[in-house]
């Protein structure tokens, strides 16, 4: 991988509670962007490396990156559609129906969504004739957003945008952020705004990558520099109380290897659920606030580092052609990590025409269309997206039946 090494800010204090963070447990070494997908004409110039490497705070449970890049350079553009994975709109769909019966949701109502990207889920608000916000800081995306109807600021959400958004919208019944709560460096802040942002009877719900799962299924590849956190229950209970809103219930879903959905109020109009003690208590006894946990991990993470690594070299030199699926930002940080490059992976397909055409970061491994898949028949397939395996598998059942076959690298390397 070539590039210029840039040190972005050491944190070096926790961004929860202020603690001085211990040593990483997990060091990734440096990387570029995950997101930051290269155009053909700059494939000769040098990208900016960035450490990544993650910690545990003993004080709070918050695990987070020793380093952060400032929000501006991840996510002022962007190249993640949501509406492109149909495993995906599937999900959001669901949520839309569960949220609007729990809260009784109708013409009266006002639900907001901060990261709402182009609106794959504020839409199914909408066909229920519910009134709703998005909150989208990458122009590019809030632009297609509005284009098709869904009223949409183009601003970071925090203490300078509050009063923007009420103005824009009024105060929320409802504040959803899907995969938005890891990305918040300053999350005292952002909580704090959330607060501001609700109805004295207003709920938050946030969806985000669950902790347990990540260490339980090596999810290494999920850490990059957009997710500053990587959540446990008992964290979130602590950021919630620090910012005067209580969590009261949560549930875990299978989406994205494995993810919460937490519930917090402002005013205590629902019942605290038994899950959370119940969780809680789960997450105590599995070890959450155990430093051997997470060193232990580090061990796994490099363990499948080097059978991978091996595996992909002996394919490779029995003469087989290989290929990857989906040009997600958890796959470069696997490909950046484990040192695959264009040497190793011919392509990468991509449904999305956003990222076709361009170049991986740190690899610049070419994204073509998935049609190119079955054009080229390559011997293997890694899947990058490998949370979304089972639907990538049905869609390419063709390629399956010609003799092709995918290697799923996370939580356990197979070959279908």
């Amino acid at each position: 991988m070539q590039g210029k090494y840039f040190l972005p800010r050491l944190t070096g204090m926790c961004l929860g509670c202020g603690n001085k963070l211990p040593d990483a447990f997990l060091d990734l070494g440096e990387m570029p962007l995950a997101n930051s997908y290269v155009a053909p004409e700059n494939k000769d110039k040098e990208e900016t490396l960035y450490r990544l490497a993650v910690a545990y705070c003993p004080a709070c449970y918050l695990v987070q990156i020793t380093h952060r890049v400032a929000p501006e350079q991840l996510f002022s553009s962007y190249s993640y559609f949501s509406s492109f994975s149909n495993a995906f709109l599937k999900h959001a769909e669901a949520m839309a129906e569960s949220l609007t019966e729990k809260f009784v949701l109708d013409s009266n109502s006002l639900v907001a969504e901060i990261g709402s990207n182009d609106g794959y889920l504020l839409n199914f608000f909408r066909e229920k004739g519910i009134p709703i916000l998005g909150i989208e800081p990458a122009k590019n995306i809030a632009r297609v957003a509005n284009e098709s109807g869904i009223p949409t600021v183009d601003v970071f959400f925090g203490p300078d945008s509050v009063a923007q958004i009420i103005k824009a919208g009024g105060q929320a019944d409802i504040i959803i952020g899907n995969n938005v709560l890891a990305h918040v460096p300053l999350i005292n802040d952002f909580l704090l705004s959330v607060n501001r942002c609700l109805k004295p009877t207003g709920s938050a719900v946030f969806e985000f990558p669950y902790l347990k799962d990540l260490l339980d299924h090596t999810e290494f590849d999920t850490i990059y520099h957009e997710h500053v956190f990587y959540y446990s229950v008992s964290a979130v209970k602590i950021l919630a109380e620090r910012a005067k809103l209580q969590l009261y219930d949560v549930h875990h879903q299978d989406i994205h290897g494995g993810s919460l959905r937490v519930f917090l109020q402002k005013e205590r109009q629902h019942e605290v659920s038994s899950n959370i003690r119940k969780m809680l208590l789960k997450e105590e006894q599995y070890g959450i606030m155990d430093k051997d946990l997470y060193r232990n991990f580090g061990e796994k993470v490099e363990k499948l580092k080097t059978r991978l690594e091996g595996l992909l070299q002996e394919l490779k030199k029995a003469g087989k052609t290989i290929a990857a699926y989906g040009a997600a930002a958890k796959g470069n940080t696997l490909l950046n990590y484990i040192g695959i490059d264009k040497n190793m992976i011919d392509f990468v397909v991509d449904r999305s025409p956003h990222k076709q055409g361009f170049l991986l970061p740190g690899t610049r491994i070419p994204i073509l269309h998935q049609d190119e898949l079955l054009k080229r028949m390559p011997d293997y397939t890694l899947v990058l997206a490998w949370n979304f395996a089972e639907e990538i598998l049905a869609q390419q059942d063709e390629y399956r039946k010609r003799g092709g076959r995918f290697i799923i690298p996370i939580p356990e390397i197979q070959v279908m």
